[in-house]
């Protein structure tokens, strides 16, 4: 989603080779690759995630990427858009010390795989999502979890724990509102900062075309002009390294599309029902939720005991906050 920071488009010559230097991802004048995906760099996450292992599993719909690590009670990290596993680098290993922590890439994103969107652009409903991380459970022999997600993670994690009650033991959702909440209250604060929910949702190939024929303006775009404040050049370097292969473009694509399609269906057929876990909301008050929403009694329509508070940070809590958010999931 995109953060209430002003962003600017533009990127210098110079800006973009030292980007292309921490990564290797960009070529000497920024314009996108072939569409082809690039090398992973193992490094990274040997870089910030120490001690964790990486592992693949393929679902009943996709091939996730993750990582586990740390002993304890499970927790599940569910990232948000335009991110990947990296989102959590400040995180993660703190919470390592005290809990089993897993951190995938949603299908769609990272390193997980693509697949096609299908009828409806079912295959990108926060369902068939939540039903990859249910599968990355099972195959570590986890029953129960703490869910955290943020953004699109946070969409997962409310049909996860909407869906499997006796998986989620207790949820946080960072910076967000419901979905079908969202499209059914649209207004024009609402429609100029998150101006992208209905520009991916266009026909494809229209927004894959516009916005993948620079991929380091589009990533300057949506984490903020300030975002090298909170995201390392490498950590920038890697998340557009996976908007460059063009299945990714497409698969976020179809992960927006599905909001007001399948989502806003299935939505509609669970109209009754409520998250039966304890869950905690948190936002930032420099982003929109901060000051245009009742966040905690938004929620109170979708779950049956819900907390919340503001934290002082932006909408990239995990890396703006990351001791706040540390905190909150210890306190659960």
């Amino acid at each position: 989603m995109i953060p209430t920071e002003s962003s600017n488009s533009s990127i210098s010559r110079r800006k973009l080779l030292s980007i292309a230097g921490a990564g290797g991802v960009v070529s000497a004048m920024g314009l996108p690759s072939s569409g082809m995906a690039q090398v992973r760099d193992s490094s990274l996450d040997a870089k910030y995630f120490a001690g964790f292992k990486r592992q693949t599993l393929e679902t009943s719909g996709a091939t996730i990427n993750f990582l586990v690590g740390g002993q304890g009670p499970a927790v599940l990290l569910l990232h948000g858009y335009p991110q990947n596993h990296l989102a959590w680098r400040k995180v993660a290993p703190v919470l390592a010390k005290r809990f089993t922590v897993v951190v995938p890439d949603l299908r769609g994103y990272g390193d997980s795989s693509k697949p096609e969107g299908g009828p409806n652009h079912v295959n990108y409903s926060k369902r068939n999502m939540a039903l990859d991380q249910i599968g990355v459970l099972d195959h570590l022999d986890i029953k129960s979890a703490i869910v955290v997600g943020h953004d699109r993670g946070a969409r997962v994690g409310q049909r996860l724990a909407l869906d499997r009650p006796d998986v989620v033991s207790k949820l946080l959702l960072m910076d967000t509102i419901p979905t079908d909440y969202s499209y059914h209250n649209v207004n024009s604060t609402f429609g100029t900062y998150y101006w992208h929910w209905f520009f991916l949702i266009q026909n494809a190939p229209f927004p894959e075309t516009v916005l993948g024929n620079h991929i380091p303006t589009f990533m300057e775009k949506t984490l903020g002009t300030d975002h090298q404040k909170f995201v390392e050049r490498d950590v920038f370097a890697d998340y557009v390294r996976c908007f460059e292969d063009r299945k990714t473009f497409h698969a976020v694509c179809e992960d927006y599309r599905a909001g007001p399609t399948v989502d806003m269906d299935q939505a509609a057929a669970d109209e009754g029902r409520k998250i039966s876990c304890p869950v905690s909301v948190v936002w930032g008050t420099k982003a929109l939720f901060g000051h245009a929403y009742d966040v905690v009694s938004i929620w109170r329509q979708y779950a049956d005991n819900v907390s919340g508070a503001a934290l002082d940070c932006g909408h990239w809590a995990a890396e703006q906050a990351p001791e706040e958010i540390v905190a909150k999931i210890a306190a659960l």
